[in-house]
């Protein structure tokens, strides 16, 4: 598990953006780039060509699920 401390310093390496731990994942707040990084054995992936895009729907669902502005 990704500790708070670690949540709080992490950022989307392409963006700067805020990160929100959803499940065993960091999704990016961009809504631009919509990038979501896995978490492999409690590490980050935080490489961009390792990331996943987000559809605009699912991000969206996993924003207002974590209540950020969309």
């Amino acid at each position: 598990m990704i500790s708070k401390e670690l949540l709080d310093i992490l950022v989307c390496p392409e963006t700067k953006a805020e990160l929100v731990l959803d499940g065993n994942t960091l999704v990016s707040t961009d809504k631009a780039t919509r990038r979501r990084y896995r978490i492999e054995d409690d590490i980050p992936i935080m490489l961009i060509e390792e990331s996943e895009q987000l559809s605009i729907e699912e991000w969206t669902d996993i924003m207002k699920k974590y209540g950020k502005t969309v």
